[in-house]
């Protein structure tokens, strides 16, 4: 089985919020096989469905002082930051490929940056119980996790900080959990190879996934029309 990545590089989110949906579509109807869009947002929070206002620590005049937008999506979990030097991943994948069950599906994405780590970096990670996603470095997480699924169909993904600026989770209460968050370049104490970085999780997540991956642009996807469509999305937006 292929998975198709496509790297990205920094698109806002709600470009991509939008990308996700037509993915989501496309793959209901088979039209393309399982994705996996790869790419860094500019900084924004995004609410699940779990999700506190009251763990945003900003109002709402220093959040639109700062150009910070906050999005309340349909993935499970509360609160998360995503920000440049944040690897992001949206699964576009029909779950049944691989398990009988979601919760198998997430432990599969958390086990592949779990082998990432330890064997990229020489970190040890793990999860952390079966009552919280995401992959931990003793009790602080490094990647955030949180899916959602349509007939079949995962959308949102993980959030794997590799070189994001940990302050800018000072402005919440990351998953609602009152617990920190690290990242690579903390735990190495050097800033990590991104273009290095983006190529190991396609390869590690094909590993987890027992799949071959190939990576595609957008245009192998969405038809010129679509194209267009979703770059006027993104001028509206801005």
């Amino acid at each position: 089985m292929m998975i198709n990545v496509v790297n990205l590089g920094m698109m806002p989110y709600g470009q991509a919020l939008d990308l996700q949906v037509r993915l989501v579509e496309k793959r209901q109807n088979q039209e393309i096989g399982n994705t996996l869009p790869l790419l860094e947002h500019p900084p924004v929070l995004t609410l699940g469905t779990r999700g506190q206002t009251d763990n945003i620590y900003l109002s709402d005049e220093a959040l639109k002082s700062q150009g910070i937008e906050v999005f309340r999506v349909n993935r499970g979990g509360d609160v998360t930051y995503h920000g440049p030097g944040q690897i992001v991943g949206y699964p576009i994948f029909d779950y049944r490929d691989f398990c009988h069950h979601i919760r198998d599906f997430v432990e599969l994405l958390e086990q592949a940056i779990i082998d990432l780590l330890e064997e990229g970096y020489g970190i040890k990670a793990h999860k952390e119980s079966e009552h919280f996603t995401g992959v931990w470095v003793d009790d602080v997480k490094i990647c955030a996790l949180g899916i959602a699924v349509k007939r079949w169909i995962t959308m949102h993904g993980f959030a794997f900080n590799v070189n994001t600026n940990l302050d800018h989770f000072n402005w919440i209460n990351p998953c609602g959990l009152s617990r920190g968050v690290t990242s690579i370049a903390q735990l190495t104490g050097q800033a990590a190879d991104m273009p290095k970085v983006y190529a190991q999780v396609a390869r590690y997540l094909a590993r987890s996934f027992a799949c071959d991956m190939d990576e595609v642009s957008l245009s192998a996807l969405l038809d010129e029309e679509e194209l267009v469509s979703l770059q006027k999305a993104d001028s509206e937006s801005r």
